[in-house]
């Protein structure tokens, strides 16, 4: 995963690309660029966000990844535009533009916002929200009230009964879950990070073992056309609660990965909250959710996507230290390690929805079952970090 700039203009690489952006980092983080007093900046996996004002500026990084590319200005042209129309499904009046960032006509000249020079790089310009108003801190507070939740669940159903039914092979949908246990799989158990093995592998094959027996499950839903195209990334810091709820970041750049399952989208939000600590929470919104779209769904397959997605969330984290200057480096062992704990207890309650494996004993599937509720510690182990932050 790691990030390759290119400069589409010169070919001249890593140093001419990352250069100019931080040129452009510089002039965005400015307050005289915006007339303001100051500007706070955070830079996140593929883009640097400029909190100015009442409004908040998105530059999106020159990168590549095997899941975007960003690296040429079209791209990034596109992609703004992509994500100005996506999130205004759910956040109308928090996208209001992609503007573009331009440059004086003369070698090393000034930036500027919207000028007459050549345009050098395109801003995804948002109306500036309070984060304290973030159903994350809400949770995290332990402040959360069912009749905010009851707004945020009725947000979400009026968009999944509006989201478009994605055309898609039921075979290419189960390739799609084969690929994605086997890169699980494959970054967890590098043994750089010192992570749980025997947990990552237990967890595996359990996922693989519902792949298996309930595939059926999974076709269903994309035969009674329940993927749809959804948000991608339904996190708590994604969601402002209010009078209208606002939900805003969903996956703009890959289409693919922001196809799904509106039940797999609600597992994730559920898996969150239970990460925050605050486990009714998530159960809360899942009721709510899935009565009100009529959706009733055998518990497994539930189970399985919280599994799958705790899984991959513990891959997205400790995949940070793959980079070469990766941000908060000390920050992704605990937080994958408690996707993992997560994981573990969400395994035992699939295993027992599932047949064990023929030649195995009621007795060992039960013994099999206890080893998966946490990884395997010392005597007076400390308790694992319970990471907060999100990726």
């Amino acid at each position: 995963m790691e990030a390759r700039y290119r400069c589409p203009r010169t070919g001249s690489g890593a140093r001419t690309a990352a250069t100019d952006l931080a040129h452009k980092v510089a002039f965005l983080s400015r307050p005289d660029t915006y007339g303001v007093d100051t500007v706070a900046c955070r830079e996140t996996h593929m883009s640097w966000v400029f909190l100015a004002g009442e409004r908040a500026y998105k530059l999106k990084k020159p990168v590549r990844f095997s899941y975007l590319d960003f690296s040429s200005l079209a791209r990034r042209e596109a992609a703004c535009r992509a994500e100005l129309r996506l999130n205004r499904r759910l956040a109308p009046d928090v996208y209001l533009a992609v503007e573009p960032m331009t440059a004086a006509p003369q070698p090393g000249g000034s930036f500027f916002l919207e000028g007459s020079g050549p345009i050098v790089d395109w801003l995804v310009v948002m109306h500036r929200l309070d984060e304290r108003n973030t159903l994350q801190h809400a949770l995290e507070e332990r402040s959360i009230k069912p009749w905010q939740l009851d707004r945020v669940a009725a947000t979400l159903v009026q968009f999944y009964r509006r989201s478009v039914p994605v055309p898609l092979s039921p075979a290419l949908h189960l390739d799609d879950w084969r690929k994605s246990l086997i890169e699980n799989r494959k970054v967890l158990l590098q043994t750089r990070f010192r992570l749980p093995a025997g947990l990552i592998t237990k967890l595996d094959a359990v996922q693989r073992r519902f792949l298996t027996q309930c595939h059926d499950l999974l076709v269903g839903r994309v035969l009674g056309g329940h993927i749809v195209d959804g948000h991608g990334d339904l996190r708590p810091e994604h969601i402002w609660l209010g009078d209208p709820v606002r939900i805003i970041d969903c996956l703009e750049f890959n289409d693919r990965l922001r196809a799904g399952d509106p039940l797999d989208e609600i597992a994730f939000l559920s898996l969150e909250c239970e990460r925050l600590g605050v486990v009714w929470a998530g159960r809360y919104l899942r009721r709510r959710v899935m009565s009100d779209l009529h959706d009733y769904t055998p518990e497994a397959l539930f189970w399985f996507y919280r599994c799958h997605r705790a899984t991959l969330r513990a891959r997205l984290a400790i995949a940070h230290l793959l980079e070469p200057n990766p941000r908060t480096p000390e920050k992704w062992r605990p937080l994958a390690r408690r996707y993992l704990e997560i994981a573990a207890a969400d395994a035992t309650k699939l295993m027992r929805m599932l047949k064990p494996p023929e030649g195995r004993s009621a007795r060992s599937r039960g013994a099999s079952a206890r080893s998966l509720r946490r990884p395997a510690a010392r005597p007076r182990a400390r308790p694992l970090f319970a990471a907060r932050h999100h990726l």
